[in-house]
Parts: structure tokens; sequence; C-alpha cells
């Protein structure tokens, strides 16, 4: 995984020195629109004389830059088009003026990124020569390029900042303002113009009250930042504004790359959760899911760290797959409920969201717009995270399937960059985790990159099915339980150890029988000579078993490192553990570890394999009983053709 950068401070001396070209832009400009198309033909209507003074005329800031002169349309007034929302009365109502200030000051925050791209570049000397009539003409199209990469830098900025510093005055209210047109590459300052210019066509039409008025700057914000990520993807002269990281101290606000800032503000759970003992059989994955909940609370919001994450044992990304009916939605329940309960004692923000088959999109790149407008939510270091994409063989497409849409595919693109590209930092505030009943639909590359496997095979044992039949039954009966202690069987450390313990020995058929060929030849798999030697029978039976299954092996064998719950009392009085310093914290998980033993391995061995072998057979049949029913198609439609003829 790629480190963090260093976020560098965008000074607020350097931000305020753009105030004044800013309320210029919200005061009023002249723009002839080139793309787009106006939505409303009348100007803002001109208030009154000696009702906020006259408006001062818009004048360019930016050196080198030869002026383009463009017929007068109509003055852009934002100011006077924001106060004019609910009919005005004379006076700037507080959340009118919250907008305008904050359009101003994501304005000049916007411009002093700008600034500083230029500085990390050749544009700042090369918007020199053009000033001074020495631009040679070998230099022309590194100074057309590198303003466009301003153009677009300056735009997204803009976007990101307006989104984050109005998100607080968020309201109920819905406003579609669909696809940002005018977007304009040919430098900062006209980007800004043209993104103006529609930002006061989107008001007039769709800031019918102040709650809507808020609403439509923010939908006009996530539109402009999604079609300037799309540019910015095939755009070049980029690198040093990617690979930098920006912080505003004053506003808790982050540039970082083309990925928009967000506040740390959790999500509002409507969803029922479920307590451990209501979720019956599942014991490894039961137990993992409760580990997990409180390792993303040892994060430390000032390190921006997880101890977990560092020492090993974190789970980024799991797998939960298992038949219809056996309890991965309750699993879901169960942890997000943890999470947002630990979250809630200590003051935390707790984020969950779920990438659904909604998100698959016709329109082309918007499904992949989704999907990572869903990654970056989760993965936002503010907040403790938990995302998951339930029924993800029909979300993410299988590359190289007729049958997946190029929505899905473009998911499927999404998700494997972001669980373990180059770019993919684990900081351990978040995991996310894929569910299906279905894992053998699941491209082999995306399901590889689940660090964990959580099978998900609901009750097993008598006791299993007594207690989900007392459990779903309710109270509403007196009927005897019987000979039976009610959720013993469910006491999670016995049963674990258990379920553990029966991965001694492979559970699928076509891996027992690599397991008892390779023990056979070399006896007890005691070292790491004969462990290596059973892996490669493994990959010998499955060539799909490569470098990263071993990866996610030991991963999963430093969670078994990890094979502690931390206390209780810890979570429920944040003093002894959670308000601690990161350098403690790290400290006292370390006192916690378990030694890494010979069982642990082969069993986290056989149990990720177990999950290979029996996603391969499910394909492979599922494969074979798809060309017999063809057969027996083509079968059928040549005998029928051959009566047809007769």
């Amino acid at each position: 995984m790629s480190q963090t950068h260093d976020q560098m401070e965008l000074r607020e001396e350097d931000v305020r020195a753009h105030y004044a070209a800013a309320l210029d832009l919200i005061d009023g400009f002249d723009h002839a629109p080139r793309i787009g198309t106006a939505k409303e033909a009348s100007a803002p209507a001109e208030r009154s004389p000696g009702v906020g003074g006259t408006r001062r005329r818009f004048r360019s800031t930016t050196p080198g830059l030869a002026a383009r002169r463009v017929t007068r349309t109509e003055g852009i007034q934002l100011t006077t088009r924001v106060e004019a929302v609910e009919g005005g009365d004379g006076l700037t109502s507080p959340l009118q003026a919250t907008v305008l200030q904050s359009l101003r000051r994501a304005i000049a925050i916007a411009l002093a990124v700008a600034d500083q791209y230029a500085d990390r570049t050749a544009l700042k000397d090369l918007k020199r020569a053009n000033l001074e009539g020495s631009l040679a003409d070998g230099q022309k199209a590194e100074f057309t390029e590198l303003l466009t990469a301003e153009a677009l830098i300056t735009l997204y900025v803009f976007g990101s900042a307006t989104a984050f510093l109005l998100a607080s005055h968020a309201t109920e209210e819905t406003v579609e303002v669909g696809e940002v047109e005018e977007v304009l590459t040919d430098n900062g300052q006209l980007a800004l113009h043209g993104a103006l210019w529609e930002l006061d066509q989107d008001i007039a039409v769709h800031a019918s009250s102040e709650a809507k008025l808020v609403e439509t700057v923010l939908a006009f914000a996530e539109a402009l930042m999604d079609k300037v990520a799309g540019r910015a993807s095939t755009a070049g002269r980029l690198e040093p504004f990617v690979s930098a990281s920006w912080r505003v101290e004053a506003d808790d606000f982050t540039v970082d790359g083309f990925s928009p800032a967000s506040k740390a503000k959790g999500s509002t759970l409507t969803m029922t959760f479920k307590k451990p003992n209501e979720v019956v059989g599942n014991h490894i994955a039961k137990y993992q899911a409760m580990k997990l909940s409180k390792m993303l609370m040892a994060y430390d919001f000032d390190r921006r760290l997880n101890p977990f994450a560092e020492l090993g044992g974190f789970i980024f990304t799991f797998m939960g797959d298992g038949k219809p009916g056996t309890g991965k939605t309750t699993l879901i329940q169960m942890m997000a409920g943890l999470i947002n309960d630990y979250c809630g004692v200590v003051g935390y923000p707790f984020r969950y969201q779920n990438l659904s088959t909604d998100n698959i999109d016709s329109y082309q790149g918007k499904s992949g717009q989704n999907a990572k407008a869903f990654i970056n939510n989760v993965l936002d270091p503010g907040v403790i995270g938990f995302g998951t994409i339930d029924d993800i063989d029909q979300l993410a497409g299988k590359r190289g399937d007729r049958q997946s849409s190029a929505g899905q595919l473009e998911i499927t693109a999404v998700l494997m960059e972001s669980f373990a590209g180059a770019n993919t930092v684990v900081r351990g505030n978040c995991t996310f985790g894929m569910f299906s009943n279905y894992p053998e639909n699941v491209d082999d590359a995306l399901r590889q990159r689940a660090g964990a496997r959580f099978l998900v095979d609901g009750p097993q044992t008598r006791e299993d099915y007594i207690d989900i039949l007392y459990l779903l039954m309710g109270k509403n009966h007196d009927i005897p339980v019987g000979e039976h202690e009610v959720f013993s069987a469910q006491e999670i450390k016995k049963a674990v150890a258990a379920s553990f313990e029966s991965h001694s020995k492979p559970h699928e058929e076509g891996l027992l029988k690599v397991f008892d060929r390779v023990h056979s030849q070399i006896g007890e798999l005691d070292t790491i000579a004969k462990m290596g030697t059973y892996l490669k029978g493994i990959q010998e039976a499955d060539e799909r078993f490569t470098g990263r299954a071993i990866k996610n092996i030991t991963d999963a064998v430093k969670v078994r490192a990890m094979d502690f719950e931390l206390p209780d009392e810890w979570m429920e009085n944040p003093e002894l553990f959670l308000f601690k310093d990161y350098d403690a914290k790290k400290a006292m998980i370390a006192d916690l570890r378990v030694p890494i033993t010979t069982e642990m391995v082969i069993q986290e061995i056989n149990r990720y394999a177990d999950s290979e072998f029996r996603y391969a057979d499910k394909s492979d049949e599922v494969a074979i009983e798809a060309m017999v029913r063809d057969f027996g198609r083509q079968e059928e439609a040549k005998k029928r053709y051959l009566e047809s003829k007769g």
C-alpha cells in the first residue's frame, strides 16, 4: 500500500489575498456562453439606487493572458441573484449571506491553489514570458497544456470547497441541475467565468426558496466536480497537483487531488441493529466481525492511522458468502450496530454506506462515478467508515462475460483499483464488506481483493436450529423450551475454537485430495518449506491461486496473531484506551498479540483455499449447466427445423 503524502498548509493570507478578486466575481462580470445554453433569458433585476450600492465591474487579475473580448449579453451578478431568492426584501438573510460568503471563500481557495500549482510548475514563468511578449514558439504547446490543467484544478477546488463549506446547511430538499455544460479550460479565470455563469442560471431556475438555494448550489458543485474529474482523467500536466495535498486550517478543508473533501459527519442509520446473540451460527464470521468492529475504534484521528494497520491484522476488505437465507444481512446489521454504539459512546462520527444496484446507471461513466463517490465517502479519514456491497455478483461485472453491462464493468474497475491499487492507502478507519450468494460469479481478480473470507453458513447444529427457532418465535407463546440451554451453543470463544480446529484439514473434496497427496509425500506440514510445497500443490490444481492469494493468507494469519477482542471496558470507558495517544494505544495492542503457530497457518491456508475451490467448483458447474441448456436448445431447434422442412 502506498503511504499518505504529507499535507502542506495553504496559508490564510494566501487565501485572503484573493478575496477582492472573488468578491468582484460574485458582484458582477460579463460572460457570453460558448457551450452552455441559457436557461433564463432575463438578467437579475437591478435594485433601486441606495440599496446595496453599485456593482463593481470585474477586472482581470491573471497576468500574462491576453484579454478575450466578448460581446456582452448580460451582466452576471450572483450577489443580486442570491439576494432575490424568495422575493428579497432589501436585506440579505443570514442563509443568503452564508451562501455568498461560502462562494467567495471557495473562489479564493481555488485561486490560491491555482497559484500553488503555477509555482510548482513552469506556468508562472510562462505567464510572465507571455505578458512580456517573449514566449517562444516551442513553449506555446506546454503553456496551453498548463493553462488547461490550471483551469481544471481551479474548477475542481472551487466545487469541492463550495460543497464542503455548505455541507452543514444541507436540507431534505432535492434539486436536479443536470450536467454542467459551460466548462471552459482556456485558463483558470475564464473557467470560473463559465462555472459562475452556469451557477447563476441554475439558481434562477431552481432556487425558488432558501432551502432550494442551498441545495441548488450543492447540486451544482457536485455536478461540476463530476464533470471536471472526468476531464482530468485524460488531461496532462496534473501530476504536481494530484501528488500534493493542501490543508486550509481555518475551515478544516483538505485539497487532495481530484477527490472531494467532506466534513467529518456521520450518517444517520435507520436499519434495525442486531445483537451478537441474535446471529445464530456463522461463528467465525461473527467473531471476526466483532473483532473488526473494535479494531476500527483504535483509529487515531490525530495521526490518521490505526495501530492495527501498522502492526498487521487489520481487515480492510472482506468477502462474506453463503447460501440465501444464511444470515448475511443479519451479520451486516450486527456489525453496523456495534460500530454505531461504540462511536456513540466516544463521540466519533460513524458513516455507513451501501453500494447497491441502484448505482448502476445507463449513462456512460456515471456508474463508475457513483462507485468512486461511495469509496471516497467511506474512506473519509475524518470518520469511522463501514461500506457494504451487497449482492456484488449482480453489481460488479465479470470481465469477459458478455452479459456484463458497461456500468457493471465500470464498477468492477473502480473497486479493483480502490481495494488494491497503486494509490490505495489503508489508514485503518474503515472497512469494506462484499457479500454474495453466488461468489463464483464475481470477477476472480476482484474477489481476490478481499483480504479475508467470512463463510456465512448459517445454523449448522441441532443446538443452532433450536436457538434460531426460539429467537424468531418471539415471546407471544407459552411453549416450553425443553431440554436445552438457550444460546449456550452460541458462546463465541468455544464455537470459534471448534470452527478453526475444523480447518486443520480441508473441507472441499478437491482441496482435500491435494492436502492428502502432499501430506503423504512430505509428512506433517511443520516447516515453511513444507507449507510452501502445499501452496504450490494448490496452485497446480487451481491456476487462479496466485501470489495475491498468499498475501491474503498471510494477512489472515496476522489477524489470528491478533486473536483477541479489545476488552469491553475499553469501549465503555474511553479513558482506558480510546482517548490515549497513538503510541500508547499501539503499545497496549502489541502487548495483547499472541505468537503465530503452525496450526494457525495451516488452518488459514485451508480456509482460504477451501473458499477458492468452492467458488471454482460452483463456477464450473454453472458453466456446464449453461452449456447443457445451450446444446438442448440447439437440438430442439434442429428438430423443429427439420420437421418444418418435412
